[in-house]
């Protein structure tokens, strides 16, 4: 998103009375949304559906919330239980000569996009990053995966989905509440009705629908940029003030956290998925420099050698754990007994 960008969605959460004049074009972006949507309804469009359940991870608003590390945190957990989890992304901010592209150790976060670089890097688990979700998803499935993770997958209906996550963060909430580009969502409020759960990161400083759950985005280590092994997060591994990037949906949050852990920061905001040049992560006074996970998948071999990465995980609420576990096994009954798919497998558990 440009500067300009960056500045409208600000106005957009903070409810800029001067967003008021764009309101016939919010209209007209609603009666769009509503028609697509009543496609897929009426059957006049079809989804493709899946031989496994596929857990939809996305957001109602433009800007970060924190999806992508609770997608981290769900295909570690569906490991943990036998699953073999997969992560489906459209890829934003890569631009790839050949899809599917199954994200591998030696694929560029400029091909992939800095997001699945991320999770593919976070997580071990088959990344595929495909615009057509239902072609990717078939890639996945190739792969041996019986369970699939589509990030950022809530407004792509042309995958159907078995359970449909929303990421709000806590602190922004859903701005002004109007749909674009009078506000920052990319569907009506109403929207919330239909989904099966929200996850509410940080505290709410908002109305949280009913039965939200809640997150927190916790550091867990240090590592030095291009080093795979985590240090402790106490001491840091560096002193003194420190420069620090983010080129994430809300810089604010990174610089907040860094302060909490005792770092004092110079910031440096870049606007969501920006695409670093090694002169904007060099300065002259030779201080560290740190970033986060996300930035890192872009700045391998332009950053500085005193350059470190701050990893974060996602903690939902214990209840959230149990309402998903519970969810699955309805899912695992319902395809075997009631409503089979072919080729769907049994929810498993270890023992």
């Amino acid at each position: 998103m440009s500067g300009l960008g960056e500045r409208w969605l600000a106005a957009a959460y903070a409810g800029a009375s001067w967003l008021t004049l764009l309101r016939p074009l919010e209209g007209l972006y609603r009666a769009a949304v509503a028609r697509r949507a009543a496609a897929y309804a009426e059957g006049r469009r079809t989804a493709w559906q899946a031989p496994v359940p596929v857990i939809v991870v996305g957001n109602l608003t433009l800007g970060g919330t924190g999806k992508s590390p609770l997608v981290a945190w769900l295909a570690a957990w569906l490991a943990e239980r036998g699953y073999r989890p997969g992560i489906l992304s459209r890829g934003y901010g890569g631009k790839s000569d050949a899809y599917p592209l199954r994200v591998d150790e030696q694929t560029p976060a400029a091909q992939c996009g800095d997001e699945p670089r991320m999770l593919a890097d976070q997580t071990g688990v088959p990344v595929v990053v495909d615009p057509d979700r239902p072609r990717g998803a078939r890639a996945l499935l190739a792969a041996g995966c019986d369970i699939l993770i589509s990030d950022d997958g809530l407004q792509h209906l042309a995958l159907a989905r078995d359970l449909e996550l929303v990421v709000v963060d806590g602190a922004r909430g859903f701005g002004n509440g109007r749909c674009l580009p009078a506000g920052p969502l990319r569907e009506p409020l109403s929207r919330l009705a239909s989904v099966d759960g929200v996850v509410v990161n940080g505290e709410a400083r908002f109305a949280a629908p009913a039965g939200a759950f809640g997150m927190t985005l916790a550091p867990v280590a240090w590592r030095r940029l291009g080093d795979g092994a985590r240090r402790a997060l106490s001491p840091p591994p560096f002193a003194g003030p420190v420069h620090a990037v983010a080129g994430i949906g809300r810089p604010a949050r990174f610089f907040e956290t860094l302060a909490t852990l005792g770092v004092e920061v110079i910031p440096h905001p870049f606007a969501d998925h920006h695409a670093y040049r090694a002169e904007e992560l060099a300065f002259a006074d030779g201080r560290p420099l740190v970033m986060t996970a996300k930035d890192a998948a872009k700045c391998r071999g332009l950053a500085p050698p005193d350059s470190w990465v701050l990893e974060v995980e996602a903690q939902p609420e214990k209840a959230f754990a149990v309402w998903l576990e519970a969810r699955l096994a309805a899912l695992g009954a319902a395809a075997t007994d009631t409503n089979p798919r072919a080729g769907t497998p049994p929810v498993r558990h270890q023992e």
